[in-house]
C-alpha cells in the first residue's frame, strides 16, 4: 500500500471516528448511503488539500503518486562521452548525474540532482566549431562542490536536459532553495 493511499484509509477511519464521537443517530441512514456520504466528504476535502498544495506552490497528492512511481524506476535522460575521449563516460539521470572515469579500474562519483545549486555552460570559439562545450555544476555535495562536465556535444541541449531534471527533482521531493538578499 502507498504512502498515499494510507493517508486516504487514516483519513477515511478518522471521519468515521468523528461521526461516531458526535453523538448523532445515524441508524436510521441506509450502510450503502452512509458509505456514500463518506466518499463524498472525504473525496471533497482531498480535492480541497490538492488545490491548497497547488495554490502555495507544492506538488499535489496526483505529483507525489507519480513521484513515488518515478522514484522507484531511475531513468536515464542523457549519456555521453566527451569528444575524444574513451576514459570517461558521462550520465545524467532523474535522480543523479554520474561521471564514470577509467579503462580497467573504474571511479565513479554522483551528484544528487537535489544537491546542485547552478549549472551553467561554457563554450570556446573553437569548442563552437565542434559543437562540444563545458558545463559547470555548482552543488552541496561535500566531495564535489564543483564539477565540469568536458568537451560534451550539443552542450546546450544537455544543459538544458540537466536544468528540467534538477527543477522536477526538486519538485518530486519538495526543495525549495531561498536566497537571502
Amino acid at each position: 500500500m502507498s504512502n498515499l493511499e494510507q493517508i486516504k484509509t487514516q483519513a477515511r477511519e478518522r471521519v468515521w471516528k468523528s461521526i461516531a464521537q458526535s453523538g448523532q443517530s445515524i441508524s436510521s441512514i441506509p450502510s450503502e448511503e452512509l458509505e456514500a456520504l463518506v466518499n463524498a466528504i472525504l473525496d471533497g476535502v482531498m480535492t480541497l488539500i490538492d488545490e491548497s498544495l497547488e495554490d502555495a506552490g507544492l506538488p499535489s497528492r496526483s505529483d507525489v503518486a507519480a513521484a513515488d512511481v518515478l522514484s522507484s524506476d531511475e531513468k536515464i535522460l542523457w549519456e555521453g562521452r566527451p569528444f575524444l575521449s574513451i576514459l570517461t563516460h558521462y550520465q545524467i539521470t532523474t535522480e543523479r548525474v554520474r561521471i564514470s572515469r577509467g579503462l580497467l579500474g573504474k571511479d565513479r562519483d554522483d551528484i544528487e540532482l537535489v544537491r546542485i545549486q547552478d549549472i551553467d555552460f561554457q563554450q570556446s570559439m573553437t569548442e563552437r566549431a565542434f559543437g562540444v562545450g563545458d558545463i559547470l555544476i555548482r552543488s552541496a555535495d561535500p566531495t564535489l562542490p564543483e564539477t565540469r562536465l568536458n568537451n560534451v556535444k550539443q552542450p546546450d541541449e544537455v544543459h538544458e536536459i540537466l536544468r528540467r531534471a534538477m527543477l522536477n527533482a526538486r519538485k518530486r521531493f519538495r526543495y525549495s532553495v531561498q536566497e537571502e538578499m
